[in-house]
């Protein structure tokens, strides 16, 4: 398989699986941002989860910003957009599928 294909399908599997836990917990709580992040780092393990998942945003951003310079990509802000909606998840492939796209 390319790996433009895995991409998009990994584009797919990013958005949808973190939306999965989301929206019934968005359903039962609405957007209440406090409480949100109380449950985010409820406990050590938890924490650990959520650091590892901001930091690694945010090396997404900055390889996603010095990337897409270097390469010449459009509509960069998109997988940014992406990454500050949805995940890592959502924004990483879809930025590694527009940059294998712009590469080929």
């Amino acid at each position: 398989m390319k790996p433009k294909v895995i991409y998009l399908v990994l584009c797919l599997v990013g958005g949808v699986l973190p939306y999965l836990q989301f929206v019934p917990w968005l359903f039962e709580h609405g957007l209440n941002l406090p409480l949100l992040v109380r449950e985010l780092f409820a406990n050590r393990i938890s924490a650990f989860f959520g650091m590892d998942v901001i930091v690694s945003a945010v090396v997404a951003l900055v390889f996603m910003r010095v990337e897409s310079s270097r390469v010449g990509i459009r509509n960069r802000w998109l997988p940014a957009l992406a990454v500050l909606f949805v995940g890592v998840s959502l924004g990483l492939p879809m930025f590694l599928y527009m940059r294998e796209k712009k590469l080929r």
